[in-house]
């Protein structure tokens, strides 16, 4: 059946399809984009990559055949309209462990003149909120997590930083996220997260999805010190709960 939220279908490229929903960053309009790359990757045989972000979805392919855009786009067109409901799916909820202290918190005290809140405050409201993933790139393991509390959106920095830390948990407008590298940015940094989230010698180098949830959690400084010496030896484990609503 004909769904409430139409889509675009157009070359990206000379290989590649770009597949867009209304450019808003919406839980329902991220529900179908899951549901149709799921729907394609079991109908679409071959040398096929699948790139998922807040409203778009990204057909790639890596095959030798001639690469036929009208043949392709039908056939989209066909199974997105074929879908009776969005499937329901068995959200993932990841808390992450936090660590506001001082020495970390970098921009805190410009994020409470802008933002008119103490401390204790905006730790309040950022470990409160439970975040959807919208993305992940920039950076390998780079989370865009939407569902930020208005009275915590603050712009970028003017003048990004050349580094910043591994681990550190930064504002930017309407999200927040955590740089899982050292990296140049622009993102205001109120915290560190000391898990990694991006390992490249293992199968699934980011165990984050694309749909899945994120809820952060405040630590203290010795509890900081204690995961990264448990992520350094490889016996941390994500605290994660499977069927969350």
């Amino acid at each position: 059946m004909e769904s409430e939220y139409p889509i675009s279908i157009r070359p990206f490229g000379a290989n590649a399809v770009l597949i867009e929903w209304e450019h808003l960053v919406s839980r329902a309009i991220l529900n179908q984009c899951i549901t149709l790359e799921r729907e394609l990757r079991n109908s679409f045989s071959g040398m096929w990559e699948f790139v998922l972000a807040y409203n778009s979805l990204t057909l790639i392919y890596n095959g030798t055949e001639a690469f036929q855009f009208e043949k392709i786009a039908s056939k989209i067109k066909y199974t997105y309209n074929s879908l009776e409901q969005v499937a329901n799916r068995d959200n993932v909820l990841w808390t992450l462990p936090v660590c506001y202290d001082d020495e970390f918190s970098i921009d805190m005290e410009n994020v409470i003149q802008r933002l008119g809140y103490n401390k204790s405050e905006i730790i309040k409201l950022h470990t409160e909120s439970i975040y959807d993933v919208y993305g992940i790139g920039f950076l390998p393991g780079f989370m865009y997590l939407g569902g930020l509390p208005e009275v915590l959106e603050i712009p970028r920095r003017k003048h990004p930083r050349q580094k910043v830390a591994k681990g550190a948990v930064g504002l930017a407008s309407k999200q927040t996220g955590i740089y899982p590298q050292e990296s140049p940015g622009g993102w205001n940094i109120i915290g560190n997260c000391p898990v990694s989230l991006f390992e490249i010698e293992k199968e699934q180098p980011c165990f984050v999805s694309v749909g899945d949830r994120v809820q952060f959690k405040a630590i203290e400084k010795s509890e900081y010190d204690l995961i990264k010496i448990q992520v350094e030896v490889g016996i941390y484990k994500p605290e994660k709960q499977e069927g969350y609503d």
